[in-house]
Protein backbone atom coordinates (compact mmCIF):
# COMPACT_ATOMS: atom_id res chain seq x y z
CA UNK A 1 0.00 0.00 0.00
CA UNK A 2 2.90 2.33 0.61
CA UNK A 3 4.45 1.94 -2.83
CA UNK A 4 1.40 3.04 -4.88
CA UNK A 5 1.00 6.08 -2.63
CA UNK A 6 4.67 6.94 -3.08
CA UNK A 7 4.40 6.54 -6.87
CA UNK A 8 1.29 8.67 -6.94
CA UNK A 9 3.02 11.36 -4.90
CA UNK A 10 6.06 11.34 -7.22
CA UNK A 11 3.84 11.46 -10.30
CA UNK A 12 1.89 14.44 -8.95
CA UNK A 13 5.13 16.20 -7.98
CA UNK A 14 6.48 15.80 -11.50
CA UNK A 15 3.26 17.05 -13.04
CA UNK A 16 3.38 20.17 -10.89
CA UNK A 17 7.07 20.78 -11.63
CA UNK A 18 6.75 20.41 -15.42
CA UNK A 19 5.29 23.88 -16.09
CA UNK A 20 8.15 25.51 -14.19
CA UNK A 21 10.73 23.51 -16.14
CA UNK A 22 8.98 24.08 -19.47
CA UNK A 23 9.07 27.87 -19.10
CA UNK A 24 11.35 29.44 -21.67
CA UNK A 25 13.55 32.40 -20.77
CA UNK A 26 12.35 35.87 -21.72
CA UNK A 27 13.88 36.97 -25.05
CA UNK A 28 15.32 40.38 -25.89
CA UNK A 29 12.51 40.84 -28.43
CA UNK A 30 9.90 40.45 -25.70
CA UNK A 31 11.75 42.91 -23.47
CA UNK A 32 12.14 45.42 -26.33
CA UNK A 33 8.45 45.12 -27.23
CA UNK A 34 7.63 46.47 -23.76
CA UNK A 35 10.59 48.89 -23.60
CA UNK A 36 9.64 50.42 -26.98
CA UNK A 37 6.56 51.99 -25.37
CA UNK A 38 8.54 53.49 -22.48
CA UNK A 39 10.90 56.46 -22.52
CA UNK A 40 14.05 56.81 -20.49
CA UNK A 41 13.39 59.03 -17.45
CA UNK A 42 17.04 60.17 -17.50
CA UNK A 43 17.64 60.81 -21.22
CA UNK A 44 15.25 63.18 -22.96
CA UNK A 45 13.13 61.72 -25.79
CA UNK A 46 14.95 58.39 -25.94
CA UNK A 47 12.96 55.16 -26.06
CA UNK A 48 14.00 52.68 -23.40
CA UNK A 49 14.71 49.93 -25.95
CA UNK A 50 17.53 51.91 -27.65
CA UNK A 51 18.92 53.97 -24.78
CA UNK A 52 22.58 53.03 -24.13
CA UNK A 53 22.83 54.21 -20.51
CA UNK A 54 23.42 51.84 -17.62
CA UNK A 55 20.18 53.04 -15.99
CA UNK A 56 18.19 51.95 -19.04
CA UNK A 57 19.97 48.59 -19.08
CA UNK A 58 18.89 48.16 -15.45
CA UNK A 59 15.31 49.07 -16.38
CA UNK A 60 15.33 46.56 -19.26
CA UNK A 61 16.57 43.95 -16.76
CA UNK A 62 13.67 44.93 -14.50
CA UNK A 63 11.27 44.45 -17.44
CA UNK A 64 12.83 41.04 -18.15
CA UNK A 65 12.38 40.01 -14.51
CA UNK A 66 8.74 41.16 -14.44
CA UNK A 67 7.99 39.34 -17.71
CA UNK A 68 9.52 36.19 -16.23
CA UNK A 69 7.16 36.60 -13.27
CA UNK A 70 4.25 36.59 -15.71
CA UNK A 71 3.31 40.26 -15.55
CA UNK A 72 1.58 41.81 -18.55
CA UNK A 73 2.82 44.78 -20.56
CA UNK A 74 0.18 47.03 -18.98
CA UNK A 75 1.23 46.01 -15.47
CA UNK A 76 4.88 46.73 -16.26
CA UNK A 77 4.01 50.12 -17.74
CA UNK A 78 1.94 50.94 -14.67
CA UNK A 79 4.91 49.97 -12.47
CA UNK A 80 7.14 52.48 -14.30
CA UNK A 81 4.44 55.17 -14.24
CA UNK A 82 4.11 54.77 -10.48
CA UNK A 83 7.88 55.11 -10.04
CA UNK A 84 8.69 57.85 -12.60
CA UNK A 85 5.40 59.47 -13.57
CA UNK A 86 3.44 59.46 -16.85
CA UNK A 87 6.30 61.15 -18.73
CA UNK A 88 7.92 57.70 -19.21
CA UNK A 89 5.06 56.59 -21.48
CA UNK A 90 5.60 56.91 -25.23
CA UNK A 91 1.88 57.58 -25.58
CA UNK A 92 0.39 59.89 -22.96
CA UNK A 93 -2.79 58.65 -21.29
CA UNK A 94 -5.99 59.92 -22.90
CA UNK A 95 -7.39 61.52 -19.79
CA UNK A 96 -7.36 64.86 -18.03
CA UNK A 97 -5.08 67.57 -19.40
CA UNK A 98 -3.40 65.08 -21.76
CA UNK A 99 -6.58 64.94 -23.83
CA UNK A 100 -5.49 68.23 -25.39
CA UNK A 101 -2.57 66.38 -27.00
CA UNK A 102 -5.05 64.07 -28.71
CA UNK A 103 -7.79 66.58 -29.53
CA UNK A 104 -5.73 69.56 -30.72
CA UNK A 105 -4.53 67.99 -34.01
CA UNK A 106 -8.05 66.85 -34.86
CA UNK A 107 -9.43 70.32 -34.12
CA UNK A 108 -6.65 71.87 -36.23
CA UNK A 109 -7.53 69.71 -39.23
CA UNK A 110 -11.24 70.48 -38.91
CA UNK A 111 -10.65 74.24 -38.54
CA UNK A 112 -8.21 74.17 -41.47
CA UNK A 113 -10.75 72.38 -43.67
CA UNK A 114 -13.47 74.90 -42.77
CA UNK A 115 -11.17 77.87 -43.49
CA UNK A 116 -10.08 76.33 -46.80
CA UNK A 117 -13.73 75.80 -47.75
CA UNK A 118 -14.52 79.43 -46.93
CA UNK A 119 -11.53 80.54 -49.00
CA UNK A 120 -12.71 78.52 -52.00
CA UNK A 121 -16.24 79.85 -51.59
CA UNK A 122 -14.87 83.41 -51.49
CA UNK A 123 -12.92 82.79 -54.73
CA UNK A 124 -16.09 81.62 -56.43
CA UNK A 125 -17.90 84.76 -55.36
CA UNK A 126 -15.11 86.92 -56.82
CA UNK A 127 -15.78 85.41 -60.21
CA UNK A 128 -13.32 82.61 -60.79
CA UNK A 129 -14.56 80.67 -63.78
CA UNK A 130 -14.31 76.94 -64.38
CA UNK A 131 -10.88 77.23 -66.04
CA UNK A 132 -9.40 78.74 -62.91
CA UNK A 133 -8.90 82.22 -64.37
CA UNK A 134 -10.24 85.24 -62.60
CA UNK A 135 -13.03 86.85 -64.57
CA UNK A 136 -12.74 90.55 -65.34
CA UNK A 137 -14.43 92.74 -62.82
CA UNK A 138 -17.35 94.81 -64.06
CA UNK A 139 -16.63 97.56 -61.56
CA UNK A 140 -15.24 100.72 -63.18
CA UNK A 141 -11.53 101.32 -62.66
CA UNK A 142 -10.79 104.86 -61.51
CA UNK A 143 -8.43 106.80 -63.74
CA UNK A 144 -4.88 107.18 -62.45
CA UNK A 145 -4.05 110.36 -60.64
CA UNK A 146 -2.17 113.03 -62.60
CA UNK A 147 1.15 112.53 -60.75
CA UNK A 148 0.87 108.73 -61.16
CA UNK A 149 0.29 109.17 -64.90
CA UNK A 150 3.36 111.41 -65.19
CA UNK A 151 5.48 108.91 -63.21
CA UNK A 152 4.38 106.00 -65.40
CA UNK A 153 5.16 107.89 -68.60
CA UNK A 154 8.68 108.76 -67.31
CA UNK A 155 9.34 105.09 -66.41
CA UNK A 156 8.17 103.94 -69.83
CA UNK A 157 10.37 106.55 -71.53
CA UNK A 158 13.45 105.44 -69.57
CA UNK A 159 12.75 101.80 -70.35
CA UNK A 160 12.61 102.55 -74.08
CA UNK A 161 16.04 104.22 -73.95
Amino acid sequence: MKKPTLYLFLLLSLLLALPAVAQEPVTDDEVNAVARDLYCPVCENTPLDVCPTQACQDWRDEIRMQLAQGKSEEEIQQYFVERYGPRVLAEPPREGFNQIVWLLPIAGVVIGAVLFGLYLNNLRKEGVDETGEVAQSTAPVPPPAADEDEYISRVEKELRE
